[in-house]
């Protein structure tokens, strides 16, 4: 797991890309879909700023040692998010996303160092709570930053992160397939080499061999694959073995 400075930062960059697209769009743009189904960018926005409120609690719990907030807490912020205009959404987003970061950096080395909570199944320490919203808010971010620029791609500096930790988000995330099968992937910008499983277990593990790799991608669609966005129009399809990317994209159906 990289420091927490490294995590920090991309948290950081992240915030101030997602501040940058939204905030520049006028009441009629916020309206308009984006790459998430069904969401439009303000959608995108309450999202991330209901999210970003629920992280809040999170942060408290796992520095008041007490147990971390349960859908009791959540419903309540999501009614008061979908409540909200569009536009509003929008710059509330902005605020609440903001808010969370400041905290975050403002944090002192033993608030750090201190940190635990059990969230969503897991035990994390505060590199694994950002972890977690950083692929939550890189990805939802590209859902907005592609819709107004196709030739948008996640983050660099949140690919180079989430790209090691991506093997429990697949687990997570993943399907078994009708026809399992186990495949060799290598990426490249960084290069990372994995054992993909598709079932009955779906497995994305660290591969340290020296074989042949039979599927080849830029990390960055790597990374959308697993989180569900990697279509037919976005993907590098002149890298070796992509006749096999429409059967991960079953495996794959995005959250």
């Amino acid at each position: 797991m990289p420091d927490l400075d490294a995590w920090i930062s991309a948290v950081r960059s992240s915030q101030d890309r997602f501040a940058s697209l939204v905030s520049p769009l006028d009441d009629d743009q916020v309206g308009h879909p984006s790459y998430a189904e069904d969401w439009s960018v303000a959608d995108v926005a309450s999202h991330l700023g209901s999210q970003a409120e629920i992280f809040g609690l999170a942060l408290d719990a796992g520095l008041e040692g007490t147990a971390a907030p349960g859908i009791e807490q959540f419903q309540p912020l999501w009614d008061s998010w979908n409540s909200r205009p569009a536009p509003v959404q929008a710059s509330d987003s902005v605020k609440a996303n903001e808010a969370l970061v400041s905290r975050i950096e403002a944090l002192s080395e033993e608030d750090r160092a201190r940190f635990a909570v059990s969230l969503f199944g897991r035990e994390l320490d505060l590199a694994g709570l950002l972890a977690m919203r950083l692929g939550e808010h890189a990805l939802h971010t590209w859902d907005i930053a592609v819709a107004l620029d196709s030739s948008a791609l996640v983050s660099p500096d949140a690919v180079d992160l989430l790209i090691d930790v991506l093997p429990a988000t697949a687990a997570r995330a993943g399907r078994s397939a009708a026809e399992p099968r186990t495949l060799v992937v290598g990426t490249v910008e960084p290069r990372r080499r994995f054992t993909l499983t598709t079932g009955p277990d779906v497995l994305l593990t660290h591969d340290s061999g020296t074989g042949p790799v039979e599927l080849v991608l830029p990390a960055e669609e790597l990374l959308r694959l697993v989180y569900g966005r990697l279509d037919a129009t976005r993907t590098s399809a002149e890298l070796p073995g992509h006749e096999v990317v429409p059967e991960l994209r079953q495996v794959f159906p995005g959250f």
